[in-house]
Parts: C-alpha cells; sequence; structure tokens
C-alpha cells in the first residue's frame, strides 16, 4: 500500500471550517496540498525539504519535538539567515529526549505554552506561504512507528494567516525558554 498520495490536489471552491480565537468565519480553500501518512509514509522529509527551501521565517508549534533531522533542518535555515521561532509543550522544559535544547542553545527564540492542559498544536509555518499542519509530531516515532497524517498545504494565503495569528496568540502567552 502506497502510505503517500504522489503529486499534489489543486483545491478550489471548497469551504473549509477554521476557527481561529472564536473566529468562525470559514476559509476558501485554494492552493496545493501534499498528504502523507505514517509509518514511513515521508512526512520527515516532506517537512526537512519544506524547512530547506524556506528563505525568510519559519514559525514551529509543537507537542513533541523530537525529530533530529526536522531540528537540524531548523538549526541550518536560521544559519543561512531566515528567521526562526518555535513554541513548544510545556513537556519539552523536562522531557529526556527533546530539541527543545538544541534550537534555544542555538539562539533559535524558543518560548514554551504552559498555559494549557497540553500544547497540541502540530504546526510549521514558512515565508507566510506554507503551511504544514496534521496529527504528524516532529519525532522519529511520528515517521517510523505511530499511525499519523501530514498534510503540506501552500498557496492560501488567508488559512496560512490564522495559522498565524494563532501561533502568536499563544507565543504571547508563553514563557521564554532558554534551555537547561
Amino acid at each position: 500500500m502506497n502510505k503517500r498520495i504522489i503529486g499534489t490536489l489543486a483545491l478550489s471552491g471548497l469551504l473549509a471550517f477554521m476557527p481561529c480565537q472564536g473566529n468562525t468565519n470559514p476559509v476558501k480553500s485554494t492552493g496545493t496540498i501534499e498528504v502523507f501518512f505514517s509509518p514511513n509514509g515521508g512526512g520527515t522529509a516532506a517537512v526537512v525539504r519544506e524547512i530547506n527551501e524556506a528563505k525568510s521565517e519559519i514559525l514551529v508549534q509543537a507537542y513533541s519535538f523530537t525529530s533530529k533531522p526536522i531540528a537540524q533542518a531548523i538549526v541550518d535555515a536560521r544559519k543561512r539567515g531566515v528567521a526562526v521561532e518555535a513554541v513548544l509543550d510545556k513537556s519539552q522544559r523536562s522531557e529526556k529526549y527533546t530539541e527543545a535544547d538544541f534550537l534555544a542553545h542555538a539562539q533559535i527564540p524558543t518560548w514554551i505554552d504552559a498555559a494549557h492542559a497540553i500544547a497540541h498544536n502540530k504546526i510549521i509555518i514558512i515565508d507566510r506561504k506554507t503551511l504544514i499542519t496534521g496529527s504528524f509530531n516532529f519525532t522519529k516515532a511520528a515517521e517510523e512507528k505511530n499511525a499519523e497524517n501530514l498534510l503540506v498545504l501552500r498557496g492560501n494565503k488567508l488559512l496560512v494567516d490564522r495559522y498565524r495569528g494563532n501561533f502568536e496568540a499563544h507565543k504571547d502567552h508563553s514563557e521564554v525558554y532558554n534551555g537547561k
């Protein structure tokens, strides 16, 4: 069974209901989407590919973040001059295996969202035009063991702006994390 839908699907004329902080206005779906399923469906490679193509900005929201390839791609982007920020779940302060320290020690502004039972978002916004989301945690287990899904959406500015607004709202109530 093919675990990755090959190619992209063009979206036009479909309405997606995307609430954001009480905003219930529907977002008209436009652009393209790539779909990946794990285990071993190429989600990590897709995330790394998109990060490697970033030119100006990467915003990361993660619940669990232990993927070395994704963390290294983020740090490499920062070294290329891409502005990077991360908002992570409070569990990342105490987890034994987390990339939160790697990011913080690489001078990437990192925050901990402790305002919720869990900060379960899993998103990456790249250059204000690409949105990566789905159940896919940024972990080795998500790629190799778990049943997960990952969407790479391009070309829907309104949708990306909604997610960006949600990112900023969570960052605003989060605590700066400087690493252990």
